[in-house]
Parts: C-alpha cells; structure tokens; sequence
C-alpha cells in the first residue's frame, strides 16, 4: 500500500541527514516513528473514549484491590 507523506523541509532535511549517515533509508525511519508512536496515540484514544463512558455513567470503574481479588493477586 502506497501512502504519500508531505514533510516541512526542516524534518526532512533532518531524515535525509540521518539516512545518510546510516545508510539507512527515508522510508526505513518514516516506518519506525510511526511504529513507535501509534501505539501510544491509540491507547490515547481508547482511554479518552473511556473516561468519557466513565463521566456519563455508561461505564463503571473497579478499585485497584478489587481486581488483585479477581485475579488471585492479593497482596
């Protein structure tokens, strides 16, 4: 799947210097900080969506010692 990607010129100087040092390519780095950071953009996200359910009652929270008990973890 191709995906084009328009950068500011002072990122992409920034990649094209570091793939030249590395010998690496540009794509290799694009492909790494998105590995990087879509996992936490994620996790952002659902627990956003989350405390939103949480505020309008839709969703209920659990103690921290409730679920050790539920988990055979107590301490």
């Amino acid at each position: 799947m191709a995906t084009s990607l328009r950068l500011p010129d002072d990122i992409s100087s920034r990649l094209q210097n570091l793939a030249q040092l590395t010998g690496r390519s540009k794509t290799f780095y694009m492909i790494e900080a998105i590995r990087e950071h879509i996992d936490d953009l994620e996790d952002l996200y659902l627990a956003e969506r989350e405390l939103e359910a949480i505020r309008a009652g839709k969703s209920k929270t659990v103690s921290l010692d409730e679920v050790m008990k539920r988990y055979g973890m107590e301490g």
